[in-house]
């Protein structure tokens, strides 16, 4: 089983997320040793919804313009149709989005939540899938839409609908597993390079450089 054990996972979302795909991809980052961090516009709680009903409400751990992506090692961005409308009108909730993918990091979207992908100007040139009323929105930006359960390009891992969590989940936690030992390979040969190039040097004899 993959696991992402001490890994800071940032979900973002608001009002009028689909509850399901909040708490189950949440439920499995934690399985995997994951800390999901809910991060949303606004301080307090969220209200989400089961379809067209209201659902729970969950607690914000932190507002997105008082974090950067330099905290988290992975985006989550669920679905429900009004979370990612309000999301994206939010420049502070875009940039972020956008962080991500400049930096290289790990994302997963399911359903209405590409719309924040879209908004983000990151689909040109990837293949998505969404809830399929996105479609035109995807290729308009660039991107190839296609009909699956789950599609990963790169580490991009998005997903059509509720009915897709089972294989949403998993591809979402293989791909942030992924990319955690990826980045503890690098931090090794860092290190490697690190000590390697000190010890090329006497201890008389410095290096002109600070690693």
């Amino acid at each position: 089983m993959a696991r992402l054990d001490g890994r800071k996972i940032a979900v973002l979302c608001t009002d009028g997320v689909e509850q399901v795909e909040l708490a189950r991809p949440w439920k499995a980052l934690e399985d995997a040793g994951a800390e999901p961090v809910l991060v949303s516009l606004e301080d307090g709680e969220i209200l989400a919804f089961q379809h067209l009903d209201h659902g729970d409400r969950f607690h914000v751990d932190a507002k997105v313009s008082d974090v950067s992506d330099e905290e988290f090692d992975g985006l989550l961005i669920p679905g429900g149709v009004a979370n990612p409308d309000r999301l994206r009108m939010d420049a502070g909730a875009v940039r972020f989005v956008k962080d991500f993918f400049s930096a290289g990091k790990p994302v997963a979207s399911i359903c209405h939540g590409p719309w924040m992908l879209v908004e983000a100007d990151v689909v040109a040139g990837r293949t998505v899938t969404s809830w399929p009323s996105l479609q035109t929105d995807i290729r308009n930006a660039g991107g190839t839409w296609v009909d699956a359960e789950v599609v990963r390009d790169g580490d991009l891992v998005t997903s059509r609908k509720p009915d897709d969590l089972d294989a949403f989940c998993a591809r979402m936690v293989e791909v942030f597993e992924g990319h955690a030992e990826e980045s503890r390979r690098e931090r090794g040969r860092n290190d490697r390079v690190t000590e390697a190039s000190l010890e090329s040097f006497p201890a008389s004899d410095p290096p002109s450089y600070s690693p």
